[in-house]
């Protein structure tokens, strides 16, 4: 943990008269919203308008996810890690539920159901997330139309994952072995509408900031890594991809059947942050037609793993009568499952109690998972002691490595140019802190 303070000093120590005579400054920048991404801090020293020296200092959101989950049964742990990266929930929990599936050795017990949801939810978040990275970047560079219409266009893929998991964000809907439920009445028709609409909402940021002159000199040729660079850093996503590496952990080591999916890995080769900002506008059209062709394999089935001991929530039907004189009360545990547990089998209703209280047991082990997220390579190391709860859990949060290349992409540059460099890289701070 750094000392602000002292840091402080020795950045002071150092400055004095540079070589042409001037002064040298310390500027804090941030923590502010939105400029430096929320809770993210700055100490600049710069030369005039050149910055010199670039730190980041992190941790003011630091909110403890993983160690609240060593105190958390493995399904609650889901409630947690989706509040991360708080702009990329359901890969937190897809990536999570994946390594507990690997340590219950049910990775391929899952129903095919659930899989092709996983991967429908996964690529309408990644289109949510990267218009934000597009809006917000453009209206910290003073493009308030971007911003504008990057809300705009979010909101209907927001209103599906509502609709779908009960909440715009931070959904707890991914759960080991399967979904939380199936999806509603609706869902499919409203994602058509989407993906038939979406391709000319592309069309408009394209007409309005490819050619623009004023967005191209904000953006070309600022935030300069090469793959030398990115390779050394461990920079994954669309930062690397923008310097012409097609590298996408969907086609390097694929999961969740993305190897049978038609769809292309969008790149760049000016290594800038306008590059990074053309691959994520592609990857949204690349994503469209994942989601449509997630669309088309949907089949009737179940979205849980039919393993008592395992499967929560257990079956849950609308107007399930569980409140008084079984009167419908919403969503709960259908009737037949109420009937089964409490009059047909004592085993049953013992393995339901034990989930309520306590959990399931995962066999001790060690998983590394990982999937490609809207901000490169996602990991979880799980570890298991045997036990109910998670002895260990760390994320490989992309956002956390990615800020270690600010000091190279703004040192050398503009004043100006320090907030194009954040834009340019996405970063997340629920993510980096967690």
């Amino acid at each position: 943990m750094y000392d602000w303070d002292e840091l402080l000093r020795q950045a002071e120590r150092r400055s004095g008269a540079g070589a042409d005579g001037e002064d040298r400054l310390i500027v804090n920048m941030g923590p502010q919203h939105p400029s430096t991404h929320g809770v993210l801090r700055l100490i600049l020293e710069i030369e005039g308008e050149t910055v010199v020296e670039a730190r980041c200092g992190i941790g003011y959101l630091h909110t403890g996810i993983e160690k609240n989950l060593e105190y958390r049964n493995w399904t609650q742990a889901v409630t947690f890690l989706t509040r991360a990266d708080y702009l990329m929930p359901l890969f937190n929990e897809t990536v999570y539920c994946r390594a507990v599936e690997a340590l219950l050795g049910i990775q391929d017990d899952v129903p095919p159901r659930a899989t092709v949801i996983r991967v429908l939810l996964m690529e309408l978040n990644r289109i949510s997330s990267h218009l934000v990275a597009i809006g917000t970047g453009g209206m910290e560079l003073g493009a308030l139309t971007v911003m504008t219409n990057a809300f705009r266009d979010r909101e209907p893929v927001l209103d599906i994952l509502e609709a779908v998991t009960g909440n715009r964000m931070n959904h707890a809907y991914i759960r080991p072995g399967g979904l939380a439920q199936d999806l509603p009445e609706g869902t499919i028709a409203a994602v058509r509408d989407l993906i038939r609409e979406f391709p000319k909402r592309l069309r408009d940021y394209e007409r309005l900031l490819n050619a623009n002159p004023v967005f191209l000199a904000r953006t070309k040729g600022v935030g300069h890594l090469d793959l030398a660079g990115c390779m050394a850093l461990g920079m994954t996503g669309p930062v690397l991809r923008a310097t012409g590496l097609p590298h996408d952990l969907r086609r390097a080591e694929p999961y969740l059947g993305y190897e049978t999916y038609d769809f292309e890995v969008p790149t760049a080769d000016g290594c800038d942050a306008y590059s990074r900002y053309l691959v994520r506008l592609a990857e949204m059209a690349e994503s469209l037609r994942i989601v449509e062709q997630c669309l088309d394999r949907l089949e009737p089935g179940p979205v849980m793993v039919d393993d008592p001991k395992i499967a929560w929530p257990a079956r849950l039907a609308l107007g399930g009568g569980n409140g008084a004189a079984g009167a419908s009360d919403g969503l709960g545990n259908s009737e037949e499952w109420v009937r089964h547990i409490m009059a047909q089998s004592m085993e049953a209703l013992i393995y339901h109690f034990k989930l309520v209280t306590e959990g399931f047991a995962v066999p001790a082990g060690q998983v590394y998972s990982c999937v490609e997220s809207p901000r490169g390579e996602l990991g979880a190391h799980v570890v298991s002691d045997g036990g109910t709860r998670p002895f260990r859990v760390h994320l490989r949060d992309p956002s956390f490595t990615h800020l270690q290349a600010v000091p190279v992409m703004a040192e050398g540059g503009m004043l100006a140019d320090v907030v194009a460099v954040l834009a340019s890289l996405d970063p997340v701070l629920g993510g980096a802190d967690r």
